[in-house]
């Protein structure tokens, strides 16, 4: 208990350093463009209208920083069986134990630049993540507004109404993804982990958005690729086809409505990566599973994997997501439903559902103190039977400016099911206490 405090300690210590020491506030304006700061939380897609005006190239350097303590502890109904030795005697593993101490700091790099009037590109870096200690590009895209870059006022009528946007971007598949926290991109996530099915993929992708008064839909097309290569393989990937349709009105600060439907299709692939595509690490580190860069994840699965023989997968996905914010009080909802299949003529369609529900209040000047719960479940027909997995969270956060954001949790996730018996995972659980700073600008 005693070397407890004294860790939260330092972690707050360091924490009021690093927010003292974050006075580069980069605040250059670019037109339909979502701040990386407390002015960007609740603003899902980049806005569709602008008062920025065009006046030259403009490249604007920002990024993150983030830094954990986690003091988590873990339970199983172990031991269980992981193989017999030379004289035939079962070997039996337990889980191991969590001591409470700071997780590897996470940074991103972004460079945001105005190439034309209503022409912009995005490019982010992981500077270092749970899973890749060395910098590699997450992402990047073009996103188009205006056509005046080629002739002033060409389909100026249309274009107040169209956005298109393309990359090796993540997918606009549900709302949740703008809630996440993105490798060391965790300001406009309320807690500190991810949802239990983190629907987030980096795909080469191409989208067309059309919005008027409040009204959204988009359609967007994917190569299906994750890492992308040029090599065919035993199986063809086919374009992945998404979109989304949904509503969204805003009354000044006094109340704000969003309510959106999504839908991805993957009709032939030999790896989907939806629920897999995250290549920077979960949030909570070595759970259950120590080594497992995804640790406290449910990832549906609808391929063979690793090692099996090649055979294609399909998958249909649907998320619902309703957002309410009165006041200060905030509400944000999850439905998804994931049905697919090898398409090996053996493995039946198979069906995951996932729920969530998040309820913050905001408080104080300009809303930079928060409270809130979440509750995410999960329940899903895998290979090795059903399975259900639940986590709760409660904490809450403060703002010390917009750029910087102190968090504090408590955090219970539970497994059960046919699937996990005689595993890691039978009967297991982890909770404690999480401590998260971040830096965005």
């Amino acid at each position: 208990m005693k070397s407890s405090i004294q860790y939260i300690t330092l972690f707050l210590l360091g924490f009021f350093m690093m927010a003292g020491s974050a006075f580069a506030q980069f605040d250059r304006d670019l037109q339909y463009y979502t701040y990386p700061d407390q002015r960007g939380l609740n603003q899902f897609e980049a806005p569709f209208e602008t008062d920025v005006e065009f006046d030259g190239v403009n490249v604007r350097i920002g990024g993150a920083n983030t830094l954990q303590f986690q003091g988590l502890s873990q339970d199983n109904a172990g031991p269980w069986q992981t193989g017999v030795d030379e004289n035939g005697e079962p070997i039996m593993s337990t889980l191991p134990d969590l001591e409470s101490n700071f997780n590897l700091a996470t940074s991103n790099l972004d460079l945001d630049v105005a190439l034309g009037d209503g022409l912009r590109m995005h490019l982010r870096t992981y500077l270092t993540s749970q899973h890749h200690t060395e910098a590699y590009v997450k992402s990047g895209y073009m996103q188009v507004d205006r056509l005046d870059f080629i002739q002033e006022g060409l389909l100026s009528g249309l274009m107040d109404k169209i956005r298109i946007k393309v990359g090796h971007m993540e997918l606009n598949y549900g709302d949740a993804h703008f809630r996440r926290s993105d490798n060391a991109f965790a300001i406009h996530n309320p807690f500190v982990g991810n949802y239990l099915m983190d629907s987030f993929t980096t795909e080469v992708a191409g989208e067309l958005y059309y919005y008027n008064e409040g009204l959204l839909a988009m359609f967007g097309v994917s190569n299906g690729k994750l890492n992308q290569s040029v090599e065919a393989g035993d199986i063809k990937t086919h374009a992945t086809v998404y979109g989304k349709l949904g509503y969204e009105k805003k009354m000044g600060d006094a109340l704000h409505l969003r309510l959106t439907g999504s839908i991805l299709n993957v009709s032939n692939s030999s790896s989907i990566y939806l629920y897999s595509g995250d290549r920077a690490g979960a949030r909570y580190y070595d759970v259950i599973e120590a080594g497992n860069f995804r640790s406290g994840r449910i990832a549906p699965s609808f391929t063979p994997g690793r090692g099996a023989t090649p055979a294609a997968g399909e998958m249909t996905a649907i998320m619902i997501n309703p957002f309410v914010k009165v006041g200060g009080l905030e509400f944000f909802g999850l439905y998804e439903n994931a049905t697919g299949k090898i398409k090996n003529g053996v493995d039946d369609s198979r069906t995951y559902n996932q729920y969530g529900a998040e309820l913050l209040y905001r408080f104080g000047a300009n809303e930079n103190v928060y409270l809130g719960g979440r509750y995410n479940y999960v329940d899903g027909e895998s290979l090795n039977g059903d399975l259900e997995v639940d986590r709760f969270n409660i904490g809450g956060g403060w703002f010390l400016t917009k750029n910087v954001l102190a968090k504090l949790e408590y955090v219970k996730q539970s497994y059960d099911g046919e699937a996990y018996v005689d595993g890691p995972y039978d009967n297991a659980e982890f909770d404690g206490v999480m401590l998260e700073a971040v830096i965005s600008f």
